[in-house]
């Protein structure tokens, strides 16, 4: 293993050398992933299209809301984005821990990344197409975008009537990491802070890329060091914050064993089956 990966890998998933648990009195903040999607399971590229969690999925949202309630974590409230598979999870997650009455605030800066003229493909097919290397960097690079959808296009949000209040320059038609980080770290400072503050206890239900995006600037990683953080569906990632609403402590709640195989299956999906 290399020493850029050592150093982080151990930073990131700290179950691997079990860790004190964190006690959930002490954490403030819990991401998770939005469980298995169908479009996960067919292996494609989803952005903002608008797909349902399968049977695993739902399983898996059920069982971050059970693991949580049986290590004593509890909520005051909640974020999600507007997309069906991340709010699904995040009501089934909420009906494990009988906490359905919690508010929940639903906003598009927690969508998942756009991913322009990707979305809908094969990722594996897209490899054969384009190269592993141009799809490696379009998938888990920081700052390089793929292809841009038309304006036509069916992909282009402005069509879509939950979107209608945005403005021409907020409406994504393709985004990098830097690009979802831009959008996301405003709602943070504005509305998840605040309520930080307050000394809220909060849960965000979100998306692989808009979890990565807050990821790295909760635990404060390099743009290279975000490139092999694969988050797993599915599984709480919980914190202790500081003064200042950085990561003070952070790890995965749940089975390590099982953890780390979801996480390498998300490392493996541009992989041909």
């Amino acid at each position: 293993m290399d020493s850029l990966v050592h150093r982080f890998y151990f930073r990131l998933r700290p179950e691997i050398k079990e860790p004190p648990a964190l006690n959930p009195r002490d954490c403030q903040l819990v991401l998770v992933r939005h469980g298995e999607s169908e479009w996960n399971k067919k292996n494609l590229f989803t952005g903002w299209r608008d797909v349902r969690l399968t049977e695993e999925g739902e399983r898996e949202a059920r069982n971050a809301g059970r693991v949580l309630k049986a290590e004593g974590f509890d909520f005051d409230s909640c974020f999600t984005s507007v997309q069906a598979r991340a709010i699904k999870t995040l009501w089934l997650l909420l009906e494990e821990m009988d906490l359905m009455w919690l508010p929940v605030e639903n906003h598009w800066r927690l969508n998942e990344r756009h991913y322009g003229k990707l979305q809908g493909d094969n990722k594996a097919e897209a490899v054969a197409k384009f190269g592993e290397a141009q799809v490696l960097e379009w998938r888990r690079s920081y700052a390089t975008a793929p292809p841009p959808v038309d304006l036509d296009s069916p992909d282009y949000p402005g069509h879509d009537r939950r979107y209608a209040g945005l403005t021409p320059a907020e409406l994504p038609r393709g985004e990098s990491l830097k690009d979802v980080l831009a959008r996301v770290l405003p709602y943070w400072n504005a509305r998840i802070v605040p309520e930080l503050k307050k000394g809220k206890r909060l849960v965000i239900a979100a998306h692989g890329n808009s979890l990565r995006a807050l990821l790295k600037h909760l635990e404060g990683l390099s743009e290279d060091e975000i490139v092999a953080v694969n988050i797993p569906t599915g599984v709480p990632r919980a914190y202790r914050l500081t003064p200042d609403f950085k990561s003070a402590e952070a790890r995965y709640i749940g089975n390590a064993a099982e953890i780390e195989a979801k996480i390498a299956a998300v490392k493996s999906q541009t992989k041909k089956k």
